[in-house]
């Protein structure tokens, strides 16, 4: 493997420790549980290893104790500004959990907590700054050490970095996810960062090599203080552009010399163990078969800390949140005051449009007495996330494997779904059985759903009020009577749709739009035409209905196919010109069906009855199973937060939870049930051939500058390999490296011959092919090339097109010069094929900027590294091309 070697290079270490807090209890009630004098032993004896190790000078290393986050933020900037090399930033002190998320914050000396409001650290920094500070960075490598409680929640953060940072940051934490850690008596380092000295200290030194060792050693000698406990596993996320970071290369001894001695440590034997190796779901071989966990042998010659002094010692939330867990909330011990144990996490998969309305009923839970055990402790924390519908199902479906263990970047639910799910909630009732493999394949998932859906929201046409329609029976019918009316009141009205890959509610739409799903009604070429846009439908409906506004006369004549409770929490982005709209409902769309589903995965069973009784709890208070009240009565729990967002109940008669006040009708008559499975998924297969195969063309910016993003699955061109898993066997595509070399007329060179082509072969021969070049990007003249050689192609068929450059920006200066923008803008506005401007600059969209400007003038998008690129540039690709291999 290639390495990056940083000696002679201007690099900066910069080593935080928190060893004392102002704040602390029982004094201070809102305070930390006590200091953690290891913390002092662990930056001497790393500052030490540092000096010694050949990578870092005496001026290059500083070490600081905060009191504030101003002092922090001071320090930590300085370091930014120095390093031109490696950067290495290396945290020790208390690491805490807010009671909404399960991002980390790093507890500074006068940190505090403020119980019941969604930040809950005063004084404490949030892990997503600091990595948004180290992403100014000019130095070619970060690395990030991190030793305190809950270190792996770091990690939620980093996956959604940019490409350009992920192919330089790599992270190293000193736990799993949602777990506390000891500290030890103060006596000696952490165990840790005792063991990483212990590495650094050991000849050459790596990132991956250091991270597998001390995951090796520490998951066999040490225990976490979770119940039960399970092995101590630092986690690690390396930086994706392929190349290991060299962190020691200590000068050769003469002979005879003796080399440094390693400090102290109390922590190197071990004190008990046993537990899956991954909690919460374990390892496995291949076959399906769980790992062996560890179980050692009982300390020796220590007295393990007990009581409030073992407490005292955690690297971690204070005792008067210590049930703090993902989205577990701040609580003051248990009705006898003693600390509470850290919850157990439960992971909560839904759709897009329903992640608001649960992550609402998901805070109420925490902070009901459902969730409290007898002792006034929390019973479990819960993080809800959502995803696109259309991957979801295909994900339960044939990846329930590579969901447990990737094993490459084709197939990697991980990383484009997020953590497996303990419950899954579909805004659809048909899901479930769209998600169940039905072919002899082994799957490694079973899906358990309540037999009917516990809400629901009928999909209606959200109608411009100076276009609806006044009495209440003219707005209920047929969807095409519906907007052929709307038509008839407004010549140029228009009607959008979500993006049925991406949320149940834009399908279900869809099935309407078809005429029903079947081979009858209208054809889906001209159903599309009906809802077409300038420019990719919303992900959402929320983000339809704020994206209409942006243009007044848009707004005034536009309908959208949206779910009915989004009129009333669809409006964050409400403002004084905003066009206020009401319900229609078509009876040929299919409604809305939150489902709850229990999802169990093969060999995760060491927690199994904690966790189905956690999981029972929640449900029972989210969907009102047990007990059922009479149908007048007001709902509760659950059901009260779908009420208040503008839900129906999911049976008898669909009646609303809450009020109608928000231009719905309360009620409309006979509303349409759930979908057929089939008919779902036949609507999607036709809205992907809808238009027939398609064509892209990728651009790749091969110039000199592309070097340090060009390696890995993360680099350029492994992104272009992986977006193709949305390209099918009759979709035509390529790819251009675009580069201006001396002598060639042309401002680009082939990379992969445009036409069709099986999808792993290309993805092979992408990689292979392209080269960096050490010259610079025209990218004007290259794309004003791709759109007339695109448009030539437009005329031998009508199916879909994009062209995606994917670039660093280096060169866009020569897009701007002489007015060549204005004429590429111009050729983009005439030829009308959509480009996506793909930049690994975390600023390239930005307004004003020439790739924010192509992609608007042609109707395509702009992906930065803002956000998720790579997913995003997947999705933009699966739309023009039909996924089917064969």
């Amino acid at each position: 493997m290639a390495r990056f070697d940083p000696r002679g290079k201007a690099n900066r270490a910069l080593l935080v420790g928190v060893p004392e807090y102002d704040f602390k209890q029982p004094e201070h009630p809102f305070g930390v549980s006590g200091d953690l004098q290891a913390v002092e032993h662990n930056l001497t004896g790393l500052g030490r290893a540092l000096r010694t190790g050949g990578i870092f000078t005496e001026d290059g290393i500083t070490v600081t104790c905060p009191r504030t986050v101003d002092e922090f933020d001071q320090d930590l900037d300085a370091a930014v500004e120095a390093a031109e090399g490696l950067l290495l930033l290396y945290f020790s002190g208390h690491g805490a959990v807010p009671s909404t998320g399960d991002e980390l914050w790093l507890l500074m000396r006068r940190a505090t907590i403020v119980p019941g409001t969604e930040s809950v650290f005063r004084g404490a920094v949030p892990w997503k700054s600091v990595l948004t500070v180290l992403s100014r960075a000019r130095a070619e490598r970060v690395v990030v050490i991190l030793d305190c409680c809950y270190a792996g929640n770091a990690s939620t953060a980093w996956d959604t970095l940019g490409t350009a940072q992920r192919q330089r940051t790599s992270l190293l934490m000193s736990v799993q996810a949602n777990n506390r850690i000891d500290a030890g008596d103060g006596d000696g380092p952490t165990p840790f960062t005792a063991q990483l000295v212990r590495l650094l200290q050991d000849g050459e030194v790596g990132f991956d090599g250091l991270a597998d060792r001390l995951r090796s050693h520490m998951s066999a000698h040490h225990t976490t203080l979770r119940e039960p406990p399970e092995p101590w596993e630092p986690q690690s996320r390396s930086a994706t552009s392929g190349a290991d970071v060299l962190l020691a290369a200590p000068p050769v001894r003469p002979p005879g010399t003796r080399p440094p001695q390693p400090p102290p440590t109390l922590f190197a034997e071990p004190y008990g163990g046993g537990g899956s190796r991954h909690s919460p779901y374990p390892a496995r071989t291949r076959g399906g078969r769980r790992a062996a966990a560890r179980r050692p042998g009982g300390r020796r010659g220590l007295i393990p800390l007990t009581g409030r002094r073992r407490l005292a010692a955690v690297i971690g939330v204070p005792v008067a949140i210590a049930g703090l867990v993902a989205t577990g909330l701040a609580v003051l011990g248990g009705g006898d005051g003693a600390a509470c144990k850290p919850p157990l996490e439960l992971r909560l998969l839904t759709d897009p449009d329903l992640e608001p309305t649960l992550r609402k009923a998901a805070e109420a839970y925490l902070m009901s007495n459902a969730n409290r055990a007898g002792d006034g402790c929390r019973r479990s924390g819960i993080t809800v996330y959502s995803a696109g519908a259309a991957a979801t199902v295909a994900a339960f479906g044939r990846q329930s494997d590579p969901w447990q263990r990737p094993t490459g970047d084709d197939n990697n639910p991980q990383r484009d779904i997020g953590p497996q799910p303990d419950i899954w909630v579909p805004a659809s009732f048909a899901s479930v059985d769209r998600a169940r493999l039905t072919s002899p394949e082994r799957t490694y998932v079973s899906l358990e759903a309540d037999p009917e859906p516990f809400a629901y929201s009928p999909v209606v046409l959200a109608v411009p009020q100076n276009l609806a329609a006044e009495p209440a029976a003219e707005r209920v019918g047929s969807l095409a009577a519906l907007t052929e009316a709307v038509r008839k009141r407004e010549a140029k009205a228009e009607v959008r749709r979500t993006d049925p890959e991406n949320t149940d509610a834009g399908l279900l739409a869809t099935i309407g739009l078809y005429g029903g799903g079947g081979t009858e009604g209208r054809s889906p070429a001209s159903a599309e035409r009906g809802v077409a846009q300038a420019g990719p439908p919303a992900r959402t409906g929320a983000e339809l209905l704020c994206t209409l506004p942006d243009d007044n006369e848009v707004d005034d004549r536009t309908t959208a196919l949206v779910p009915e409770f989004l009129l009333k929490t669809g409006v964050g982005c409400d403002s004084a010109t905003r066009t206020g709209r009401m319900a229609e409902y078509p009876v040929d769309v299919p409604g809305l069906s939150p489902t709850f589903v229990r999802v169990r995965w093969r060999g995760a069973d060491r927690d199994k009855e904690a966790r189905d009784r956690a999981v029972e709890g929640f449900r029972t208070w989210l969907t009102g199973k047990e007990g059922k009240t009479p149908a007048a009565s007001a709902p509760s729990g659950g059901l009260a937060v779908f009420g208040q967002d503008g839900f129906r109940s999911g049976s008898g008669g669909h009646r609303p939870l809450g009020g109608s006040d928000f231009g719905a009708l309360a009620d409309p008559g006979l509303l349409p049930g759930p979908a057929l499975p089939s008919s779902m998924t036949d609507a999607l297969k036709r809205y992907r051939e809808a238009n027939g195969p398609g064509r892209v063309l990728f651009l790749l910016d091969s110039s000199g500058s592309m070097g340090g993003l060009w390696e890995g699955p993360g680099g350029a061109p492994g992104i272009i390999a992986q977006s193709l898993a949305g390209l099918g066997g009759q979709d035509e595509y390529g790819v251009w490296g675009v580069a201006t070399e001396p002598g060639n007329p042309r401002p680009y060179g082939e990379v992969l011959p445009f036409g069709t082509h099986k999808r792993e072969e290309a993805q092979r021969a992408i990689p292979a092919s392209a080269q960096v070049k050490d010259v610079e990007a025209d990218p004007g003249r290259a794309l004003v090339a791709a759109l007339e050689y695109m448009a030539q192609r437009g005329t031998e068929s009508h199916g879909p097109q994009l062209i995606v450059y994917i670039t660093d920006d280096e060169d866009n200066n020569r897009m701007t010069e002489d007015g060549r923008l204005n004429d590429l803008l111009a050729s983009a506005r005439a030829r009308k094929i959509p480009v996506v401007m793909a930049s690994l600059d975390a600023g390239g969209c930005d307004k004003g900027k020439p790739d924010a400007a192509v992609s608007e003038a042609s109707g395509g998008r702009c992906l930065d590294t803002k956000g998720d690129l790579v997913a995003r540039l997947r999705d933009e690709v699966a739309r023009t091309g039909t996924g089917d291999e064969g």
